[in-house]
């Protein structure tokens, strides 16, 4: 499980150092691709398969499934971190992301999620209120 929220920069190069606390788990490998808002996903290869073996058995004639899978693995990206803990995230997803040096890590459970800084102030001042109405429709009977 991944949690908390980490400020890494990107260097010239276009490398990211991961959060210590994940690089073990993250050691063998990763894919990143692209995320909802803007973000980069990140997951453990594990995680990566176990998405890839739903999508495999979502009906390939559903057109919403067709385009959420060209999208997610055209735009994926198998990376292994160095021995510093750094990866380099490819020059199209850094762009779609609008990552140029301050970002933002966030653990967002199975994932890691890479925002822009100002992007991700922007997007948690938005929905700071939407937290708070959604918990009982989200998660009834649990919060």
């Amino acid at each position: 499980m991944f949690l908390g929220t980490h400020e890494p920069r990107l260097d010239e190069k276009g490398r990211l150092f991961l959060p210590a606390k994940y690089r073990d788990e993250l050691s063998g490998g990763l894919v990143i691709t692209k995320g909802q808002e803007r973000c980069l996903y990140v997951f453990p290869m594990a995680e990566f398969q176990r998405i890839t073996e739903a999508l495999r058995s979502a009906p390939v004639t559903a057109k919403a499934v067709r385009d959420y899978s060209r999208v997610f693995f055209a735009s994926a990206s198998d990376e292994v971190p160095d021995k510093q803990g750094r990866i380099t995230v490819p020059a199209g997803l850094r762009a779609y992301a609008g990552l140029e040096r301050d970002c933002v890590v966030i653990g967002a459970n199975t994932r890691l999620e890479i925002w822009d800084a100002a992007a991700w102030a922007r997007y948690e001042a938005d929905q700071e209120q939407a937290f708070a109405d959604l918990s009982e429709e989200v998660l009834p009977g649990v919060l």
